[in-house]
């Protein structure tokens, strides 16, 4: 199970570089050297850095819910093995769809690098790629990993608390015979 969620985040991970938008700015030197970076657009181009990461998450947290709703479905393995399943599945579904984004958007837009822009030349346009994750930190990297596996796991929890049967359904309900 966790190698089709891994497969199903590869699909998200390019649908994602498909429809995540890039954002455009402009760099300016002046006469001294100095560069001045500014993003174009009437709203805030850079407000795609946060709109794409959102569009990640959103992928992501969608992917789990349907994952566990089909998990479940599977009546005669459902119990807590499933759920850690579904737990694994859904970090493999973050990190394939991230990595696939990722490397995507990097072959679609390359690299950036403004510290670098020529000086010889007084303006520059920059298209800069998405943003898979909110920021840099380990601790942002790991929340947008470990959000759809806890989603995930969430949803499947509240199938099994909401379930009629002590047994969670697994074993065949026997019709009672009338003597």
């Amino acid at each position: 199970m966790p190698a089709g969620m891994a497969v199903a985040g590869i699909a998200a991970g390019a649908v994602w570089a498909w429809l995540a938008p890039a954002s455009h700015s402009v760099v300016v030197v002046n006469k001294s050297g100095k560069r001045f970076h500014e993003y174009l657009g009437k709203g805030n181009e850079a407000d795609h850095y946060f709109d794409s990461a959102v569009m990640m998450v959103g992928l992501l947290v969608g992917l789990a819910v349907v994952s566990a709703v089909l998990v479940w479905q599977w009546r005669q393995r459902r119990g807590p093995a499933m759920a850690i399943a579904l737990t694994a599945g859904g970090v493999a579904l973050a990190a394939a769809a991230t990595g696939t984004g990722a490397g995507l958007v990097r072959l679609r837009y390359g690299h950036t690098d403004i510290g670098a822009v020529a000086a010889d030349h007084k303006l520059h346009y920059v298209t800069e790629a998405p943003a898979v994750f909110f920021g840099h930190t380990p601790l942002q990297v790991l929340t947008v990993l470990l959000l759809p596996a806890a989603v995930a796991a969430l949803t499947y929890g509240l199938m099994a608390a909401a379930s009629a049967h002590d047994d969670l359904g697994v074993t065949p309900s026997v019709p009672e015979t009338v003597a």
